[in-house]
């Protein structure tokens, strides 16, 4: 029942990691740790070299540590820049030839979809070798960047789980997070800083943090920045107009819910409703600068 679990677990799983890894080195790319071999419940320590992806885009794993804690002993000669490896336990015997695809497992030849690799002192060979050649199945935790050989059999679960990663932050949800950590700043007639804004320079700064500048002015906002946007399609980060008089006087920074931000001359930096009896009969209109 186990050899009939490796040759199903070969045939389907190793072979569809392996595809992975022969995509390219995408898959090295998307795991920011390393890739990482683990036998059973146990991550192979690599004190020398690390596991890498190679040109063809096959794992390559360096051999002598993988080997000793799968309980083979390792035996190589150095001949010029060619070294020949041989492995042996009870019941398997390994010779291998650094540069060759060709190997022998028990006076069988078989091939390797890359060569054997000697750099650095070590010896690497493809992961899926390992797992064709010693006969055990391995799992590939694309998610966590491990190649798991299951010497005993079984299935086994990561020794080592990649930290989570933040969600992104879109580029509005920055403006708005730092719209609102400025409520309450005082208001100044021409203000432009922390030490005291009027709306348009309120509005400028803000979006300055990011890396877009703004006219100057509430009205030049109004008449060339952005693109328009309805009061049905308002989305967090937009500008929002509004008039007292005949021209437009005061622009603040759309929040969600119908609600903005704005510095005004009443309040300093403060949130406002849409809808409220006092903005809602001035809002002329919105501006999309994201």
């Amino acid at each position: 029942m186990k050899r009939f679990c490796k040759t199903v677990f070969l045939s389907c799983a190793i072979w569809a990691a392996g595809a992975a890894l022969h995509a390219g080195s995408a898959h090295a790319d998307s795991t920011q740790y390393g890739v990482k071999i683990q036998i059973n419940d146990s991550l192979v320590n690599f004190p020398e070299s690390a596991p890498f992806i190679d040109g063809n885009g096959d794992m390559q794993v360096p051999l002598r540590p993988v080997a000793e804690q799968m309980g083979y002993s390792i035996d190589w000669t150095a001949n010029g820049t060619e070294v020949d490896v041989t492995l042996k336990n009870n019941e398997r015997i390994l010779k291998l030839k650094s540069g060759s695809t060709a190997a022998e497992v028990n006076g069988k030849q078989t091939a390797m979809s890359s060569p054997v690799l000697y750099k650095d002192g070590q010896v690497f060979v493809p992961v899926r070798f390992i797992s064709e050649s010693f006969g055990y199945m391995v799992q590939w935790d694309n998610h966590n960047g491990i190649a798991i050989i299951c010497k005993d059999g079984k299935y086994h679960a990561p020794a080592w789980w990649a930290p989570a990663q933040a969600p992104a932050v879109s580029p509005s949800a920055k403006v708005v997070a730092t719209a609102k950590s400025l409520v309450g700043v005082k208001y100044a007639w021409g203000g432009t800083t922390v030490s005291g804004f009027d709306c348009s320079g309120f509005t400028r700064y803000v979006f300055d943090q990011y890396g877009i500048d703004l006219p100057r002015t509430s009205r030049e906002m109004f008449d060339s920045a952005g693109q328009t946007v309805s009061s049905s399609d308002l989305k967090p980060g937009d500008l929002v107009f509004f008039t007292i008089g005949r021209s437009t006087s005061h622009v603040g920074i759309y929040l969600g819910s119908d609600a903005f931000v704005s510095a005004t001359s009443t309040h300093g930096v403060h949130v406002d409703s849409l809808d409220s009896n006092y903005w809602g009969s001035k809002y002329i209109g919105a501006k999309r600068v994201l």
